[in-house]
């Protein structure tokens, strides 16, 4: 990592309070074109509109998808334009090329009848740690929370009377964000009863302020968090390819079948544009129509 990447990803984990997992996304990104003009003996500060074509070019050849090429060429696009605000180069030339179109892809949601069938089964636990998961899978789900939100979530950022999570989130973008009655008392339960104990397991000195911790005490990490859903699968017997973007995912498309605004759903995701929200309207119609495809009666002879 060369002097000026190392700066721009500590701008965004520092200044744009973006999570380690997507800061190293981006890191990989940059060192591939990196790696790439060094290869060609090219200066960061020499690149123009004809090498980055040349990039994306071979980037296509090697049969990298038009979805992961897009993603790198925002990354860069991103990169250039921190490094032209620090007058270190004269231009951005990744604003100069298109990045390919990639197919629409859709997120995968949960039906509703899954989520409550989730949520049964993982009542049935009697394991110690069963009281922590069921918060996390309540608050998931109700709040569509990102799995970095939810890690880096604390005590006193919870209010209870009023059901409200004040939520930090990309770029340190501040909202409120509101959960139901049915998480409010799991994780009431967990913070009464689990959390307390597992603070004992830690033996630092200072103890995490985090409100979702690990069986040794400390805080969560994102991994930590997938770890804990695909563990939860094999407690439950519930196998449904758990992810925290799955239930948030599914949070946004429950809220849009039953009506919501796509403008609220856009305010409680914490998205920028409406046009990331707009991909919900979408999944909703393929609900839609599975549904009509399998409760409509066929007219054909069997």
């Amino acid at each position: 990592m060369n002097k000026q990447e190392k700066q721009y990803c500590d701008h965004l984990l520092y200044q744009r309070n973006y999570s380690e997992k997507t800061v190293e996304n981006y890191r990989r990104d940059i060192d591939k074109f990196l790696d790439y003009i060094q290869k060609e003996g090219i200066l960061f500060d020499s690149v123009d509109r004809v090498i980055v074509r040349n990039f994306l070019t071979r980037e296509l050849m090697d049969n990298i998808s038009k979805r992961s090429c897009q993603r790198r060429m925002s990354a860069l696009r991103s990169f250039y334009d921190f490094l032209l605000s620090e007058g270190l180069v004269a231009s951005n030339p990744f604003r100069a090329v298109s990045s390919p179109k990639a197919d629409i892809t859709y997120p995968k949601t949960l039906y509703v009848d899954e989520v409550k069938g989730l949520f049964q089964a993982n009542e049935q636990r009697d394991d110690p740690l069963k009281d922590r998961d069921q918060a996390l899978l309540e608050l998931l789900y109700a709040s569509g929370m990102r799995a970095s939100e939810i890690v880096a979530l604390t005590s006193r950022e919870i209010d209870y009377n009023s059901r409200t999570i004040r939520v930090f989130g990309k770029g340190k973008k501040e909202r409120l964000v509101p959960f139901s009655k049915e998480a409010s008392q799991a994780m009431r339960r967990y913070a009464s009863k689990l959390r307390p104990s597992l603070l004992l397991n830690n033996k630092d000195q200072l103890k995490s302020d985090k409100f979702f911790l690990n069986a040794k005490g400390r805080g969560l990490t994102v991994r930590g968090l997938e770890y804990i859903l695909k563990q939860t699968e094999e407690k439950t017997g519930q196998y449904l390819g758990l992810h925290p973007h799955e239930l948030r995912h599914s949070f946004a498309t429950h809220l849009l079948e039953n009506g919501a605004d796509l403008r609220l759903i856009q305010e409680l995701l914490g998205h920028e544009s409406i046009n990331t929200t707009q991909v919900y309207t979408h999944v909703s119609q393929k609900a839609l129509q599975e549904q009509y495809a399998a409760h409509f009666p066929s007219r054909r002879k069997k």
